[in-house]
């Protein structure tokens, strides 16, 4: 709309726990997934979900900390209102709540159409059994029919807290920096992923030194802008206030096969561990360019006595 870059939103999302109420999974919309909806742009949406929208992340958290996600549209945004003391406009199919000058706060809609199909799985910790546990959130997913979306990927989150000392952190930058290409042809990244980028080149020169510190590593990616949307998400890292404490590495493909989502992730895995080995990661030999995985491997090999 104009005047206003980016709208954050709140979009219908399911826990789902065992019988002792322990966490199974969660499922989420990505709304990066949109190639595989372009079919459905004529169809209504899903009856009764809807979003919120907001042009402001406080407000957002705000709305979400006050409001009933099991209300009706309709209703959904009354406390609010009432914290506003506005009242909510109802306006064809979606509800707004301005406050006292005109300014709107916050914007309840029907989704759009298509949107309540993409559905991501986000699961708890994982520490042992890892394909087991895959493989019983996806055997269900196969079995409804659900497919590989075209822009789909694998995150893997793993603990943020060893990799906050100097060498480690520069060993991340020279892996994902350095070693980008091997890495995604030995992954086979989904080339129709979105939201993956390199590192930013000043963060990855910067690891040419050896005597690097902390400090000086965490502000310069600070200041060359790491965001999340890259093959390895290092905000949380570098964050004064982590919204949680993880390294995201996003280059995985998609896949409802557990056993290659694992066979990937052990890849991953050693080459982290080996990001822990304060020996500085060296750039890819020449080997890489014909053998990729078979140089990571080698690489990964240093750290495997961790």
């Amino acid at each position: 709309m104009p005047g206003i870059g980016v709208f954050r939103h709140l979009s219908p999302a399911f826990d789902v726990v065992d019988g002792a109420g322990a966490p199974v999974a969660r499922l989420v919309d990505d709304i990066t997934l949109t190639d595989d909806l372009a079919g459905t742009t004529t169809r209504p949406g899903h009856r009764g979900w809807y979003r919120v929208l907001c042009d402001e992340p406080r407000l957002l958290r705000l709305v979400e900390r006050h409001t009933d996600p099991g209300a009706s549209l309709p209703d959904v945004l009354a406390p609010v209102a009432a914290l506003f003391g506005a009242s909510v406009e109802l306006l064809g199919g979606a509800a707004r709540v301005n406050d006292a000058t005109g300014a709107t706060v916050a914007v309840a809609m029907p989704l759009p159409a298509g949107r309540e199909r993409p559905c991501e799985v986000v699961t708890p910790p994982l520490t042992t059994r890892h394909g087991r546990t895959l493989d019983a959130l996806l055997a269900p997913a196969r079995d409804l029919g659900f497919t590989v979306p075209a822009e789909a990927a694998v995150h893997l989150h793993v603990d943020g807290g060893p990799f906050r000392r100097a060498p480690a952190l520069a060993n991340l930058v020279r892996l994902f920096g350095h070693w980008r290409e091997p890495l995604r042809a030995a992954l086979g990244t989904n080339p129709a992923c979105r939201r993956l980028a390199p590192l930013p080149a000043d963060l990855v020169r910067l690891t040419d030194r050896d005597d690097l510190a902390w400090a000086e590593l965490r502000e310069t990616a600070r200041a060359a802008g790491v965001t999340k949307y890259a093959d390895v998400n290092l905000t949380q890292l570098v964050s004064a206030h982590p919204l949680r404490d993880t390294v995201e590495v996003r280059v995985l493909p998609g896949s409802l096969d557990a056993a290659e989502i694992v066979r990937r992730a052990a890849l991953v895995e050693h080459l982290l561990l080996r990001c822990l080995d304060d020996e500085p990661v060296p750039r890819p030999g020449a080997d890489a360019a014909h053998d990729p995985e078979g140089a990571l491997r080698a690489l990964a090999a240093v750290g495997a006595g961790r």
